[in-house]
């Protein structure tokens, strides 16, 4: 049986542009203060979640923090 989604919140150094963010791909903006930037999106697997944090990486975007979001019923 394959894993659930989860969801996922990064926080990021800056503010994201419009293209920055679509780049990384199923995550939305849900904040920007203080020179950070809070992303959250649902991912199928760790594989996907260490695939966007090669993509910030690559596009020299400092992380602050990644959290996986437990909801429970």
């Amino acid at each position: 049986m394959a894993p659930a989604c989860a969801e996922y919140e990064l926080v990021v150094k800056g503010h994201l542009g419009p293209r920055l963010v679509a780049a990384i791909d199923g995550f939305d903006v849900v904040e920007e203060v203080a020179d950070q930037t809070r992303l959250r999106g649902w991912l199928p697997d760790q594989a996907a979640l260490h695939a966007r944090l090669d993509v910030l990486a690559d596009l020299r975007i400092e992380l602050v923090s990644v959290r996986r979001i437990d909801r429970e019923g």
